[in-house]
C-alpha cells in the first residue's frame, strides 16, 4: 500500500512538472494528453475524455474552456449531434506538447523503464481493475460520509 501511495505522489509531481513546463496546471496537462490520445480525425467528445480520466464532464468542459482561451484546445459542435462538443488539440497545443516531447519520453522511460512490455501490460490491467474496485470502496465510504458523497457526485 505504501508503495502505491509513493508512486501516486511521484506521478502527481511529474504531472505538475510537465504541466508547469507548458504553462498549465497538472490536471490541464492530463486533459491535453488525453485529448491528444483520443481525438482521432473527428475530435474527442467531452464525455469520452471525462470517462478516460475518471472525472466529471463538467470538469472537462470547464478546464478545456480555459485551455481553448489560451489557444491550446479547439472546441466545436459535433456535425452528427449538436449536443456533443468535440475537443482536439489546437496548433499551439501541438507545438507545446512537441516542445516538451523529449522530456515526456525521458521521464516515461525513467518511470517505467524497469518494466518490459509484458509486465507493463499486466500492470495496466491491474491498475484498471483497481480503478473499478477503488471506486466501489469510495462509494462504500461515501454512503456513510456526506462530505465524501458530495465530492464523489461532483467528480462524476
Amino acid at each position: 500500500m505504501h508503495d502505491l501511495l509513493t508512486i501516486s505522489t511521484r506521478m502527481e509531481l511529474v504531472r505538475g512538472h510537465l504541466g508547469a513546463r507548458m504553462g498549465v496546471s497538472g490536471p490541464q496537462y492530463s486533459l491535453l494528453v488525453a485529448v491528444a490520445r483520443l481525438q482521432g480525425e473527428e475530435g474527442a467528445s467531452v464525455t469520452a475524455v471525462a470517462k478516460a480520466l475518471h472525472v466529471s464532464s463538467a470538469f472537462v468542459a470547464s478546464e478545456t474552456s480555459k485551455l481553448a482561451q489560451r489557444g491550446l484546445v479547439s472546441k466545436r459542435t459535433s456535425p452528427h449531434d449538436r449536443r456533443v462538443v468535440l475537443l482536439s488539440i489546437a496548433p499551439a497545443g501541438r507545438i507545446e506538447i512537441g516542445r516538451i516531447g523529449d522530456e515526456i519520453r525521458i521521464i516515461n522511460d525513467l518511470f517505467f523503464g524497469a518494466l518490459d512490455s509484458k509486465t507493463f501490460a499486466a500492470l495496466s490491467a491491474a491498475v484498471g481493475s483497481l480503478v473499478t474496485s477503488s471506486r466501489k470502496a469510495i462509494q462504500h465510504i461515501g454512503s456513510a460520509d456526506r462530505g465524501l458523497r458530495v465530492a464523489l457526485e461532483a467528480a462524476e
